[in-house]
């Protein structure tokens, strides 16, 4: 195995990646203080520190006393070297953020899709947007990940399947990458709940979980060891086709999108059940809430959707056995700690397997968080390798 010789240029990049990362975790520090905790002499650690300086990468932000003698200035990253946009996407509807490299937000847009027939064009008019909006050029935007409902080929990062997306697919990461000039990635929604879930959410600090999305669709999100897994095809967690006994076959060509458990926990088929409790709502979060408020109807509502969740939910841990399970979605975050509780219980009468249900804790747009997440990691490492 060949090695890259340890060269002065090498072990300079090296010191300067691992200083920016240093700073980026614990935030400001003195030049002392950044020379012990990379193992560097004083001088080395203040040639380090003038060489980021003057590619704009870190900036002075103040000082600190010493106890004796002046008082030590102290250096961070520089919020604005780089900039990152998250996009969610939806047959009705974009939303995107912009955040700087520390993660912090600085700027959020949404639009109606509809009209927008060409996909490439609003994704670039959104970008524009939502930089503008934070004052940022959008030369200066390095990564843009964007969530969506459908199966992105990990191989190429290519659209293989978009749901309810016309336009979207194979070649639209390729034209965007271009149109936009920096890396653009394409990930599946609930996944990227996932992401905002492990990160913010519920499930922070466990390394085996499944976040159930329950909405207008049904999906599932598997980390398995502190990793996502997405499958051989990137299709890993399109659980709305898991065939249930008495639902409708995925196979029947007259209803693909309503086959199998879709067809008994998607947010269509909720309100059709709680109408048959006498629970006539709008939607299906309005409806799980009107049942949490009721009397018996909404107690037996509650109890047949759980059952219903907890087909899907025990197939799934019987197989990878997490130690937590999030309910997402419209359905998983109105059903809140009660429906968590009933469906725990169900899956406990269902399968030998006892994983903690808990309803999902990223209350505020999950899936357009992770994509903002994800996009600043992008963008880091691009920093970070550049350096």
């Amino acid at each position: 195995m060949s090695r890259q010789p340890g060269t002065p240029s090498l072990l300079r990049v090296m010191n300067d990646r691992s200083a920016l990362e240093l700073l980026l975790r614990e935030g400001p520090l003195t030049r002392v203080e950044l020379g012990k905790r990379t193992g560097l002499s004083k001088v080395t650690a203040s040639q380090l520190l003038a060489r980021l300086q003057e590619r704009e990468l870190v900036e002075a932000v103040g000082t600190r006393s010493t106890g004796r003698g002046p008082s030590a200035e102290l250096y961070a990253l520089r919020p604005g070297c780089s900039y990152a946009v998250g996009v969610q996407m939806n047959p009705d509807g974009v939303r995107a953020a912009v955040a700087d490299v520390t993660g912090a937000v600085a700027g959020q847009v949404q639009r109606s899709a509809e009209g927008a027939g060409d996909p490439r064009q609003l994704i670039h008019d959104t970008t524009v947007a939502v930089a503008a909006e934070a004052g940022v050029a959008v030369q200066d935007v390095d990564a843009v990940v964007i969530g969506m409902p459908g199966v992105v080929d990990p191989a190429t990062g290519d659209i293989e399947l978009s749901f309810d997306l016309p336009g979207w697919q194979r070649g639209l990461r390729a034209l965007l990458a271009a149109d936009l000039g920096c890396d653009v990635t394409f990930d599946n929604d609930v996944n990227l709940a996932a992401i905002a879930e492990r990160a913010e959410g519920a499930a922070r600090n466990v390394d085996d979980m499944v976040l159930l999305w329950v909405g207008r669709g049904v999906g599932l999100a598997v980390v398995l060891s502190g990793h996502l897994h997405r499958g051989a095809t990137g299709a890993a967690g399109e659980i709305g086709y898991l065939p249930m006994p008495g639902a409708p076959s995925p196979a029947d060509v007259e209803r693909p999108a309503r086959g199998a458990l879709q067809s008994l926990v998607g947010a269509a088929a909720v309100v059709e059940l709680a109408a048959e409790h006498g629970i006539v709502a709008a939607d299906a979060a309005a409806a799980i809430k009107d049942a949490s408020v009721g009397a018996a109807a909404g107690t037996q509502f509650l109890d047949e959707l759980a059952e219903r969740l907890a087909l899907g939910v025990a197939s799934v841990c019987a197989v990878v056995d997490p130690a937590l399970v999030v309910l997402a979605g419209e359905v998983g975050s109105a059903g809140g700690e009660r429906l968590a509780v009933m469906v725990a219980d169900a899956v406990r009468r269902i399968a030998p397997v006892h994983p903690q249900v808990v309803p999902t804790a990223v209350d505020e747009a999950p899936v357009l968080r992770g994509a903002v997440l994800r996009a600043v990691e992008h963008a880091r490492d691009d920093l970070f390798a550049a350096t």
